[in-house]
């Protein structure tokens, strides 16, 4: 798929593609929408000691880094074991062009964001001291035949409905269900009521939230 680089209105960046009409990220700011969606909805209401979280896919690799910038607040004292799932990894000149770590204050960001993308797939690395990320190349509905530990915490931060309505329907659902621990928490930027209707059929309590910047609402899903 054809794809070209696009700045999005807090002055990050974010894939297109072309003959999807689509972007990776929300063109109202892939940032401001990682960290509302994902970190302040997601990994700062986890307090496990250790924090198993499974993406759902890896993208541009912005989700782990918006988490690593999250985990660095903090005293450290936990483990995060971060699972990503993607079956279209970007190229090496789109990691170049996209320079995410540009938008962190941290100078120690480039040699992260490079550690993130250069890492083996299929290979659990060690980012940072305590960060363990895996990546995995693969079609989302192979996730059954994964071996994970039971995730607390999911991004589930697939393309939109619109241009793959397999993926936000109950199939996939139900497998990264299975994949997850008792309270634990799938966030996702999506608000569509057949989502929230599967996620109840599953067993989760559901949450509608704030959106991020251009999106009213969000979903968060407590797995019951």
């Amino acid at each position: 798929m054809k794809r070209e680089i696009k700045t999005t209105n807090d002055g990050s960046k974010t894939l297109f593609i072309n003959d999807l009409n689509e972007n990776y990220h929300s063109h109202h700011g892939a940032l401001q929408e990682a960290e509302h969606v994902f970190i302040k909805n997601g990994l700062n209401l986890i307090n496990d000691y250790e924090i198993n979280i499974l993406e759902l896919g890896f993208g541009t690799g912005l989700n782990v880094l918006v988490t690593i910038n999250e985990y660095l607040k903090t005293d450290k004292n936990h483990v995060i074991n971060y699972f990503s799932l993607e079956k279209y990894p970007i190229n090496e000149s789109e990691i170049k062009d996209l320079a995410y770590f540009e938008l962190f204050d941290n100078p120690e960001f480039k040699n992260i964001y490079q550690k993130i993308h250069l890492a083996d797939w299929e290979k659990s690395v060690e980012i940072i001291s305590g960060f363990h990320l895996k990546k995995i190349e693969c079609d989302f509905f192979d996730l059954k035949n994964i071996e994970l530990p039971k995730i607390n915490l999911v991004y589930f931060d697939c393309f939109g409905a619109r241009v793959q309505p397999d993926l936000w329907e109950k199939p996939l659902f139900e497998l990264v269900s299975d994949k997850m621990a008792v309270n634990g928490l799938l966030t996702t930027y999506s608000s569509k009521g057949s989502v929230r209707r599967i996620l109840q059929e599953l067993n989760f309590q559901v949450e509608k939230k704030q959106g991020p910047p251009g999106k009213r609402e969000m979903i968060n899903a407590i797995k019951l």
